[in-house]
């Protein structure tokens, strides 16, 4: 299958990876501690923060689930404080032009990087030199969000399930291609890979919803990508759904067989949403988001926004924030070791 360079990098293919049947606490271990009580306000400056316009950076383009959680965060918290909100997405290169933008910007706290488990996990335990440190270069303000994956095929595919897909992967090794959002979404796909017996060819795109236009459009063959985004599309038949990872299928999709159904019963794949800034803001202005994104988030609007999505809202403290991202990275490396993904 043909593909234009100028849009996408093929992934070299992997030598045969041992079995990842252990991999299923990828999603087991995946449960937060109770959320503790956030510090209270500081007073002066922070109280009476933001006054002035807030800028979010997303590092993904346009129509993924972390710029629409981005933009419905940016709307709640505008309306909160009186303040414009705008989101600016920096995509590309495994998110980095992002991560840099967000920290290369003044460290006042009018800069908020809103990322996901890629950024904020994922290239920590897959790049051998990371030109950031996820866990240094950030200070955590909350997790947001967490979501299962879709697992889509074009809507005019021969592949009517899983099984079919896997058959034909593994009759024709190498041969079916799919797309990759970003290297969280290359490491599902090559679990997903390992766990079937198949053999794919990855191909790089800059986000999600790219992975999902191309998938659309008959380009690749198929894609792991967040459900959130892809939802409405399987629902309008342009999609089409193979797989919800999920121990339940959703309300929202409800001829879409869960991860048991499907035959794929430890594929629980699952992306998280979060917001940080640069670990040089003033902690008492990072108090002050975490505790604006919190107010955000007990709001109708967003909470009926999120049940649609069949998106979990999952706020925390900054603290379990970054507890979170500790035990991320290391089960990311363990699933890239098993894997025999070598780093990047």
């Amino acid at each position: 299958m043909r593909h234009r360079q100028d849009k996408v990098r093929a992934i070299p293919h992997q030598t045969r990876r041992r079995t990842l049947h252990t991999l299923a606490t990828l999603a087991a271990a995946i449960g937060l501690a109770p959320l503790a009580a956030l510090p209270a306000l500081a007073q002066g400056d922070a109280a009476s923060f933001p006054n002035r316009p807030v800028k979010f950076i997303v590092p993904f383009p346009p129509g993924s689930g972390t710029d629409t959680g981005a933009r419905i965060f940016a709307k709640k918290i505008g309306d909160l404080t009186g303040q414009p909100v705008t989101v600016e997405n920096k995509p590309g290169g495994n998110g980095f032009i992002g991560v840099q933008t967000a920290l290369n910007a003044p460290a006042d706290g009018y800069t908020v990087f809103i990322g996901s488990n890629s950024t904020l996990s994922t290239n920590a335990a897959t790049f051998r030199k990371l030109p950031y440190d996820p866990l240094t270069d950030f200070a955590p303000i909350s997790l947001l969000t967490r979501g299962p994956c879709l697992i889509i095929v074009p809507p005019n595919s021969p592949y009517k399930n899983v099984e079919e897909l896997v058959a034909d992967g593994k009759k024709r090794p190498g041969a079916l291609n799919y797309a990759s959002g970003s290297m969280s979404y290359t490491l599902y796909s090559e679990w997903l890979n390992d766990m079937t017996g198949m053999r794919t060819t990855g191909i790089n795109y800059k986000g999600a919803g790219d992975a999902i236009n191309v998938t659309l459009s008959g380009t690749v063959d198929f894609a792991v990508v967040d459900a959130s985004g892809a939802i409405e599309l399987v629902k309008s038949g342009k999609l089409r759904a193979l797989a919800y990872t999920a121990p339940q299928r959703t309300h929202l999709l409800p001829d879409v067989p869960n991860a048991q159904e499907a035959g794929i019963p430890q594929f629980l794949a699952y992306n998280w949403v979060a917001a940080a800034v640069s670990a040089k803001t003033p902690p008492e202005l990072v108090r002050r988001w975490a505790t604006l994104f919190h107010q955000a988030a007990e709001t109708p609007e967003l909470k009926d926004y999120y049940k649609r999505q069949s998106t979990t809202v999952i706020m925390s403290s900054p603290a379990e924030m970054r507890q979170y991202q500790q035990e991320e990275i290391q089960r990311w490396k363990q699933l890239a070791s098993r894997a025999g993904i070598p780093l990047q």
